[in-house]
């Protein structure tokens, strides 16, 4: 089956981004039986810039853009796009009762920074605290946070979803929003 051209153009609203060094992004296999048509991406947050050193990580994060030309009655869509982050966070800030709404807030507040035009926006937000006891006591415990959301993209251009996208997933990975998380691409004269 022929790939649709409302995909296709889809896929070209992802190419041509530059982002902040710290945030690498990679393609990856996409979910096959959710959707017909499917793009993943997989982002690493890590402060060392090109070189991804442990001591750097920040975070991590995936970009799912799904498609059915059938839509589907949950969408109210035929294009649906699936974001997950996973932060470390200070252990302080486990125990904040507003963690979630403010987490959540870190996704709102990048799609209204980037025009980025959306309805049915849902998900959850999770803190994780990971205590390690016997042999692998010097790890410590280690506490995250974890955003899983979808939304349905009001066109096929989605070039702002993925700008919102990142700048969400670097302000979870305790980078400075303030600071522009798209680089612009310098253009040749």
């Amino acid at each position: 089956m022929p790939v649709p051209p409302v995909f296709l153009a889809a896929l070209d609203s992802l190419r041509g981004h530059s982002f902040r060094e710290e945030f690498h992004l990679a393609e990856i296999p996409a979910p096959k039986k959710i959707a017909p048509w499917a793009a993943a991406l997989a982002a690493e947050i890590n402060l060392t810039g090109a070189e991804l050193d442990p001591d750097g990580y920040r975070g991590a994060a995936r970009f799912v853009l799904l498609y059915d030309p059938e839509g589907q009655p949950a969408w109210n869509s035929t294009f649906r796009i699936v974001a997950h982050v996973s932060a470390p966070v200070e252990s302080e800030l486990a125990a904040d009762p507003l963690l979630g709404e403010v987490a959540w807030s870190w996704l709102t507040d990048a799609l209204a920074r980037h025009n980025a035009q959306y309805h049915s926006l849902n998900g959850t937000v999770t803190r994780q605290i990971d205590e390690t006891f016997g042999g692998l006591t010097l790890a410590g415990t280690h506490v995250s946070v974890e955003i899983r959301a979808s939304w349905s993209p009001e066109s096929e251009d989605v070039s702002d979803h993925l700008d919102a996208w990142a700048r969400f997933a670097c302000q979870a990975g305790g980078l400075d929003p303030d600071l522009p998380t798209i680089t612009p691409s310098l253009e040749s004269t």
